[in-house]
């Protein structure tokens, strides 16, 4: 397989899995394009490789920066912004944990505190069902935040020894 060939295959299949991460297709296909490019790219250049527009290639580059996948690079001479991809993949991991943590387990964690809480007859059916399914959700939520933490935490090493261990 040529090298074009196998870039443009990784570019099209990172973009397919991006979506099941909760990000657009367009946005895992520009980090997927700076994650194997050996220099940085301006957004001309992501336009022309992916054929979308200005717009799409900005807001989907910030949207990248806010994650802290790319960052803007400063070329000697030029007035052009460049971006480039953060290369090492567990840092790229953690990142994308991080970031899915902050917006998906950390609302329902404040939601489920919010709604913990509720006035009625404790002895009522309902009271109780609710009550209970909440606490246990509260408690599942509360588990899965320190696993994260503990995960983004995590030095890469000990992260590979702890999984092989699991496989002995």
């Amino acid at each position: 397989m040529k090298l074009n060939e196998a870039k443009q295959q990784f570019i099209q299949s990172w973009g397919a899995i991006g979506t099941q991460w909760g990000i657009n297709r367009t946005m895992a296909q520009i980090h997927a394009l700076l994650l194997v490019s050996a220099d940085p790219l301006s957004a001309d250049d992501i336009m022309e490789e992916l054929q979308i527009s200005r717009g799409n290639t900005n807001m989907n580059v910030r949207e990248l920066i806010d994650w802290r996948l790319v960052e803007k690079v400063l070329k000697a001479g030029e007035r052009k912004e460049f971006f480039i991809a953060e290369k090492d993949i567990w840092k790229v991991a953690m990142r994308i944990t991080s970031e899915r943590k902050r917006r998906e387990l950390d609302p329902i964690i404040k939601v489920l505190e919010d709604i913990g809480e509720i006035d009625g007859d404790k002895k009522d059916k309902e009271v109780k069902a609710f009550t209970d399914t909440v606490g246990q959700l509260q408690k599942f939520a509360r588990q899965a935040d320190k696993a994260f933490d503990n995960l983004i935490k995590a030095d890469e090493h000990w992260f590979t020894g702890t999984i092989l261990k699991l496989f002995k």
